[in-house]
């Protein structure tokens, strides 16, 4: 048996109030730890650091660069342009490190993934963002030096992981990507951005929601159709596509967050399966509800494989679906604006990177 110190709170607490005190008490508690517990070699790891994350800031940055540097051989790069991360972490892959660690929003993680996707390098995420989707779902603390405490109990043990990702034409995706209206309102956020962005996180997104849906976007009609050249699905639910005007393709559950409570759309979506898709007819006001309602835990309406509810419909085991639309309309990667499209093909990839996986998380269970 492996008995791991669980260091993050206390290194945390240590942290906020002296940055050198930290580590070496981070490093202290550890070697209290059971004289059972075992490590692996030293990894050659690469911290990527959006300077321009909400989260970021000097002092954090220098405590975990620290922490990361006590036990392993690090290298840092931060990203100073959009699609920056792809680059630093295609060159580390060559290069031949273990771990890339992510200290950004989920737009860098995205990057640094499709920079490591088909490699033997391992993506690691710490919290630097507004929302951090991905690494609340893999079950990290918030506080970005609490959560590199985290991710160094499960380096320590090498609890990595391969996982499957999501695709949309040639850009992959680690928890979901969407069609139409959700990608509507990141582009209407990444136009208003900077500090806003950075200070705002929550309620700009809840406003820009709102302006979304009055004025930026059609939510009544359908524009566009997705098709599942592949279903295998029966009944009256099941039909060989769907229009949409909103379209989320889901790797993992929640969908996203509002404040400290997780939206689910589709349960049955993990890293380890294939993608689950839920499609809306309309965004009415009863769609709205009934959705918001179902998402926070509140009833069952969308709780039920492949099942309708009003405007929406939740397919699961996807591996394969299509979309064809009328007129252009935006599309969005893990909280990535990606632009305008009339077509796009979304694809699962099972086992296509590794990941370091914190202890215990909830994305396995």
């Amino acid at each position: 048996m492996v008995v791991v110190c669980h260091r993050q709170a206390h290194f945390g607490q240590v942290a906020r109030s002296d940055p050198n005190r930290a580590v070496g008490s981070m490093h202290a508690h550890w070697r209290t730890a059971d004289h059972r517990s075992t490590k692996v070699p030293t990894m050659k790891v690469l911290l990527i650091v959006n300077p321009s994350a909400s989260s970021v800031t000097a002092r954090t940055r220098i405590v975990i660069q620290k922490a990361l540097s006590a036990d392993h051989r690090l290298e840092v790069s931060a990203t100073t342009r959009r699609g920056h991360a792809t680059r630093l972490a295609q060159s580390a892959a060559n290069d031949g490190i273990d771990v890339v660690v992510v200290l950004g929003g989920d737009g860098t993680l995205n990057e640094a993934a499709n920079g490591l996707v088909g490699t033997d390098t391992a993506l690691a995420a710490l919290p630097g963002g507004s929302t951090n989707v991905f690494a609340r779902t893999l079950g990290l603390p918030d506080d970005p030096v609490e959560a590199t405490g985290a991710l160094l109990d499960a380096i320590d043990v090498a609890s990595i992981r391969r996982v499957g990702l999501g695709s949309v034409n040639d850009r992959h995706f680690l928890f979901h990507a969407g069609v139409g209206f959700d990608a509507a309102v990141v582009e209407q956020v990444e136009r208003r951005g900077g500090l806003l962005k950075r200070f705002a996180g929550h309620p700009l997104y809840i406003a820009a929601t709102i302006d979304t849906w009055v004025r930026h976007y059609d939510h009544r009609r359908p524009a566009f159709r997705v098709t599942f050249p592949e279903s295998d699905h029966d009944g009256p639910d099941a039909g060989p596509s769907a229009a949409s005007v909103f379209a989320a393709f889901l790797n993992t559950d929640p969908y996203t967050y509002l404040g400290t409570r997780g939206l689910s759309l589709a349960p049955a979506a993990t890293l380890d399966g294939p993608l689950s898709v839920a499609t809306f007819a309309n965004l009415s006001v009863a769609t709205l509800v009934t959705t918001m309602a179902a998402a926070m835990g509140l009833q069952s309406a969308i709780r039920s494989r492949s099942g309708t509810s009003g405007g929406l419909q939740v397919r699961d085991d996807v591996n394969l679906a299509e979309i064809v639309a009328t007129r252009p309309v935006p599309w969005q990667v893990d909280g990535d604006h990606a632009g305008d499209a009339d077509r796009l093909v979304v694809r699962h990839h099972p086992k296509a990177m590794d990941l370091v996986v914190p202890l215990a998380s909830p994305a396995f269970t």
